[in-house]
């Protein structure tokens, strides 16, 4: 009997092990399906980021969270079209994150900047926009990047 339960119990904790090892990959490859490259065009230059396109309800909806980093030069961007006034919120999101509002011709309309991670406190777009792009806290102020300055990428009229 007793080589029975460990049998059972070793079939039993190497599922759990494998479904925690499925978990853990999953979580740490959740990211939107596809990545691109987006420029800022600011007083202070051209700056470039790798970006995650959401695109999709899921996408759009998961945003950035569970995240416990993000690299810098890399953000996601999120696909709102057709143009419209938007609302984004830090829930379950663990860094802060600059959110820059942009409208259908790639002119930047506003930038939230350095978020409160976890809040559910509501991040208005000021206006009717096309895109969010979301980069870790403070790259805004560190690069420079305005309201006005314009973004080139696929997504965007003004391209």
């Amino acid at each position: 009997m007793t080589s029975f339960r460990c049998g059972y119990a070793g079939r039993v904790l190497s599922a759990l092990v494998a479904l925690l090892l499925l978990c853990a990959f999953a979580a740490q490859n959740a990211q939107a399906a596809k990545m691109e490259t987006l420029e800022i065009v600011t007083k202070t230059g051209v700056h470039v980021f790798s970006v995650e396109i959401a695109t999709t309800e899921q996408e759009r909806e998961t945003g950035l969270m569970y995240r416990k980093q993000m690299p810098e030069g890399q953000g996601m961007l999120f696909d709102f079209r057709p143009e419209q006034p938007v609302s984004m919120w830090m829930k379950n999101t663990y860094i802060s994150l600059d959110m820059i509002f942009i409208r259908a011709d790639g002119r930047i309309l506003r930038i939230a900047e350095n978020t409160e991670p976890m809040s559910t406190k509501i991040i208005a777009s000021g206006g009717p926009v096309t895109g969010v792009l979301e980069v870790i806290g403070g790259t805004a102020k560190k690069l420079g990047i305005a309201a006005g300055d314009r973004v080139g990428h696929p997504l965007f009229k003004g391209r």
